[in-house]
């Protein structure tokens, strides 16, 4: 536990809230853990109820404009009630995630005219594709610092400023070396927006931290919009306009940050400490093993490259967690891995978006390569998911707080499985809105689990804590991410070549299935707590 949150757990008030919580997750031991005392950092109670780090449970005296349950303002400032941000505020908040996650496959469909107009080879135009997304897990590692020194508000309004200038400025690049610096920058300033809308949105919510519903749709919806947006906007307008239409989307968010209440995260803390070796560690890690994670498929898992950056690129990130452990302000604080039960949730969460995700990945390239759909048709066949899981999320939420944690998670997998195993039914002639249906079915499943795992793995956590745990929450998603992805799409070229496509792809399909039911097996050891209802 780091110097600054153990002063955090020794206020009266932070323990009387953590007191108030035991009697709702199930007692001292699901609060704080094993032999931790009941104002620890590990309740759900103390410094993350609706009132803040130390703060009298009555509005009383609150500062106008905080957003404190009770403060003068809060409705004004963009809260419906309290803990609770309005819609304007939402949105400004969703808005800048979603842009970024549709940049990360956006630029897949606009490679070939790009190298064409900009009289650039196809491996030169790949780095547009490339430098995006390893610059944006580099900046992963500072999100959580910039947080803490200059504010979460201030930090994420300054980063969608930025991701927005330099969305213009690739819509405007001349060369490819212009574009992939302006793609680059565009990645750095994009990758604080994730963990820090999570951040904001969870916050102030007080023991019952829940992802809004439309969040959990759009963040859902995203992957699968790149693609099909991608061509459309291409078609229409030619490759600039995929970096333009985030310029008035971007705009319509930094209109609805104004209604986010000063008071919806922790302020700046000018005493917090850079930590540059750190820092330098987990971003040379993110950024050497993501890098041979992405050319494993094209240059094989053997070859010396990949073996030497992933090889590199780990021993970077666990040299930071020896690192991060020893230190009171280091980089990122690990202290959401400290927890089991948060470990627990973090790694399902990882698996979780394994299966969605690969399923996402490698299916336009079955509809279009071997069933010969176009990529309109493709992405259109993949957005119903996106409104389902939103569905799958209000569902989940509902039944969150009337169903422990480890039975509806438990149960989600297990529908996820079974939902997963559809995809055997592919054939080269199966219609689209067969593979619809059966990604829908998979999309109730996964909304399912979204907040009970969220529930699960941040609740130990106090607002001043939560920018650290997202960001964790974002690195392990996006490592685990990027190499289960390459695993099962290596594994699904070498199927394809050895049998046939169908074949392969039902192969696939076995091990998704196979690993969900293994992972409802593994959601049997999450606590049995529910999530408070407020």
């Amino acid at each position: 536990m780091t110097d600054r949150t153990a002063r955090s757990a020794a206020t009266p008030e932070t323990t009387s809230g953590a007191k108030r919580a035991e009697g709702t997750i199930g007692g001292p031991r699901d609060a704080s853990g094993p032999g931790r005392p009941a104002g620890a950092e590990g309740t759900i109670g103390g410094a993350g109820d609706a009132n803040g780090p130390g703060r009298a449970a009555s509005g009383a005296g609150a500062e106008p404009g905080t957003g404190d349950a009770g403060g003068i303002g809060a409705d004004e400032a963009g809260t419906g009630r309290a803990g609770r941000l309005g819609p304007m505020a939402q949105l400004g908040l969703m808005i800048g995630p979603v842009l970024t996650m549709v940049d990360s496959s956006i630029v897949n469909v606009a490679v070939a005219d790009i190298g064409r107009e900009l009289h650039a080879t196809l491996d030169g135009v790949q780095w547009v594709v490339s430098g995006y997304l390893l610059a944006l897990a580099a900046g992963l590692a500072a999100s959580a610092f910039l947080a803490r020194r200059f504010g979460t508000l201030r930090t994420y309004l300054i980063a969608l400023v930025g991701f927005v200038a330099a969305s213009a400025a690739c819509a405007a690049a001349p060369t490819v070396p212009i574009l992939i610096t302006a793609r680059a920058a565009q990645g750095l300033l994009g990758a604080p927006l994730v963990p820090l809308a999570m951040t904001l949105l969870l916050g102030r919510q007080g023991k019952a931290r829940r992802i809004p519903i439309a969040a959990g749709l759009l963040f859902f919806l995203a992957p699968a919009l790149g693609p099909t947006l991608g061509g459309v906007l291409v078609a229409a307008g030619g490759w600039p306009w995929i970096f333009l239409v985030n310029v008035p989307i971007g705009i319509v968010g930094l209109l609805g940050l104004r209604r986010v209440p000063a008071g919806a995260a922790p302020p700046a803390d000018p005493a917090a400490r850079f930590d540059p070796f750190g820092l330098t560690l987990l971003a040379a890690g993110l950024t050497a093993t993501l890098y041979g994670v992405s050319r494993a498929p094209i240059t094989g898992w053997h070859s010396p490259l990949v073996i030497s950056t992933i090889g590199g690129g780990l021993a970077l990130l666990a040299g930071y967690l020896r690192w991060a452990s020893r230190r009171t302000q280091p980089a990122v604080d690990l202290a959401l891995l400290r927890h089991r039960q948060s470990r627990l949730a973090l790694t399902l969460s990882v698996v979780s978006s394994v299966v969605a995700y690969a399923a996402v990945f490698l299916l336009p390239v079955f509809t279009q390569a071997v069933q010969g759909h176009s990529t309109l048709a493709t992405g259109l066949a993949l957005l119903p998911q996106g409104l389902i899981t939103g569905v799958g999320t209000a569902i989940g939420q509902r039944l969150a707080t009337r169903i422990s944690v480890r039975t509806l998670v438990t149960g989600g997998f297990l529908v996820l499985g079974a939902t997963s195993a559809g995809l055997l039914l592919l054939q080269a002639d199966t219609p689209l809105w067969v593979t619809a249906i059966i990604l829908s079915g998979r999309a109730v499943a996964i909304g399912f689990g979204i907040t009970p795992l969220l529930f699960a793995m941040l609740a130990p956590l106090g607002d001043t804590q939560l920018a650290d745990g997202n960001t964790i929450f974002n690195i392990t998603q996006r490592l685990g991410g990027a190499l289960g992805v390459s695993l099962l799409s290596t594994l699904y070229a070498a199927q394809v070549a050895a049998t046939d496509p169908v074949t392969g792809f039902h192969h696939i399909g076995v091990i998704l299935t196979g690993v969900a039911l293994g992972a409802a097996l593994l959601a049997l050891l999450l606590a049995p707590i529910r999530q408070p209802s407020t």
